[in-house]
């Protein structure tokens, strides 16, 4: 009897130090084949730095979703509960802002003022289609401070359940750039390069604002080089990035060097430059029709050596965005969205962090670029689709196109490079070469830098409405919005980024969908075997076990 007591004394102790152990050792186990629930060396370095409460407020609530939504809101709060398990000072909360029906309208009114615009979902299931509102955001609030994050990651073309993988895959990397903007304070420095008749503020406007929530900004003119070229270098080397944002006017040798030199000293830039001079708002005239002609910038051995040829061709494609006309006469012409082969929409198969899971983006006027071998690595960004040919110059370009049914034999160029990221160390582009003027210190090769070229400043161009700059990327004809500002702001935390934060971009998550038609197709079947069945065989073998026990016994 004694030695039993003490067995259960001796098992009531073990089980209270077990019980004591766990709650000083805690270890959450990610099953998962992708790591899903494994937060990223960035992120966490990132939330390690909260050291007051950071609040977020989820919208994402509701029980009228569709299923691929309910489970987007499902990720999102497991997402979140690992950013709590991190770091208990984060804490969060769902809100359904639609549940109460007397605040309802003006929940939506207050949000949307706030830029939280709602989004309309046609829910299919169990074979009856309805409507349903949601509003796919988060609010982080640290500090007094609160930022807006998005859960949804569009894609043109997509399906609800392709919109709701590309979102669960960005959930990380959303959260995790709302939180850096709260906790991190600016470093970075980029200027705005002016002085070569560069785009006009208001046309660089939104993607500037964008910038600006991440780094300081300025304007910066080569025009002193002149004077003080020594001054203009030391100038610009204060900055970490430069954008040169579709110059027209060529630039000279003395501010070619003193770029090349930023270049060497480890500057980062990114250059949108266009090699054949046509605007599309050109064509919107009486004649409807223009000549496109070469464009030089007195850069072509500039990119030459760097490792890259912006060809002065045309990129016209059969996969394009439409252009938007009137057609018909006076009170009876109607607005036509039709194809337009020079505005080609670029996409990318790459899994690099700049390009990984992006909207297609749209080009205007693009160019070809060519790769040239040498030291540098290069990496293709963007390409046109492979129904794409290349038109010289000069060229007519008449709206009369649109009316013109295009042959797709003649697209036989294939993919078209249209952006691509120069890594490693540059050499000069001055080096035994006679330069324009002589500075104290030169250097012939780089340190280890980056630069992104993309051939065509309209990429970084937003539309003006009543003089009121509109979002980079939104066409107000077709409602669309295209993958510019996302790949542009990509590209510069990129070419600045030193917490690898860009880097969560490129994680993978397998999301597994049910097949609402297959459902809907063999509903009765599935609902036979789940309740019917069990039943049926419960009654046979309560029958069988009776009929055995009675013969059992009886005999």
């Amino acid at each position: 009897m004694n030695k039993n007591i003490k067995h259960i004394a001796l098992l009531l102790v073990v089980l209270i130090a077990i019980n004591v152990l766990g709650n000083q050792v805690f270890k959450r186990f990610d099953l998962t084949t992708d790591q899903r629930y494994t937060l990223s060396a960035s992120a966490l370095h990132i939330i390690e730095e909260v050291e007051s409460p950071l609040i977020v407020d989820v919208f994402l609530s509701g029980d009228d979703f569709p299923s691929e939504f309910r489970r987007l809101k499902r990720e999102t709060k497991q997402l979140l509960e690992e950013f709590n398990a991190e770091n208990n000072r984060i804490t969060f909360n769902f809100i359904n802002p639609l549940e109460d029906e007397s605040t309802r309208d003006r929940n939506i009114q207050q949000l949307t003022q706030r830029g939280l615009t709602p989004m309309q979902l046609s829910v299919q299931e169990n074979g009856k289609a309805t409507q349903a509102v949601i509003f796919p955001w988060a609010l982080a609030s640290y500090n007094d401070q609160t930022v807006t994050i998005s859960l949804i990651k569009n894609k043109i073309g997509a399906s609800q359940q392709e919109l709701v993988t590309n979102s669960v895959q960005h959930l990380e990397y959303a959260f995790s750039d709302g939180f850096s903007k709260l906790i991190k304070p600016k470093r970075r420095k980029i200027a705005v390069l002016r002085g070569n008749n560069q785009l006009e503020d208001r046309y660089i406007a939104d993607f500037i604002k964008t910038l600006g929530t991440y780094y300081f900004i300025a304007p910066f003119t080569l025009d002193s080089v002149a004077g003080n070229p020594q001054k203009t270098l030391q100038n610009i080397k204060a900055f970490d990035l430069i954008i040169s944002a579709k110059p027209t006017q060529a630039f000279t040798e003395e501010e070619k060097l003193i770029l090349d030199q930023y270049t060497m000293n480890g500057g980062k830039s990114l250059w949108l430059v266009d090699a054949v001079a046509m605007e599309k708002d050109s064509l919107y005239n009486d004649a409807g029709r223009n000549f496109a002609v070469a464009r030089d910038l007195n850069l072509t051995d500039f990119f030459f050596k760097y490792g890259v040829r912006v060809n002065p061709l045309m990129v016209s494609t059969l996969y394009s965005a439409p252009i938007t006309l009137a057609m018909g006469r006076g009170s009876e012409s109607q607005f036509q969205h039709l194809q337009w082969p020079y505005s080609p929409l670029a996409s990318s198969n790459s899994k690099h962090p700049i390009v990984n899971n992006l909207n297609l983006v749209k080009f205007d006027f693009a160019n070809p670029i060519d790769t040239i071998k040498n030291n540098v690595s290069k990496t293709i960004l963007l390409e046109s689709a492979p129904l794409s040919k290349l038109d010289g110059t000069p060229r007519e370009i008449s709206l009369d196109l649109v009316t013109q049914k295009q042959d797709p034999r003649l697209f036989n160029k294939g993919n078209q490079t249209l952006a691509v990221l120069l890594e490693g160390s540059f050499e000069s582009v001055f080096q035994n070469r006679i330069k324009p003027f002589k500075l104290s210190e030169e250097k012939n090769t780089s340190v280890p830098t980056k630069m992104i070229v993309i051939a065509d400043g309209d990429v970084i161009k937003n539309d003006v409405l009543k003089n009121r700059p509109q979002e980079l990327g939104f066409d107000r004809w077709t409602g669309k919005t295209f993958g510019n500002k996302e790949f542009l702001l990509n590209a510069v935390n990129y070419l600045l980024d030193d917490d690898g934060l860009i880097n969560i971009r490129s994680k993978e998550i397998a999301i597994a969908f049910l097949d609402h038609e297959k459902i809907s197709d063999q509903k009765i079947k599935w609902q036979f075997i789940n309740i019917a069945l069990p039943m049926v065989l419960l009654t046979i073998f309560g029958f069988a076990f009776n009929y055995f026990r009675k013969k059992k016994f009886t005999s």
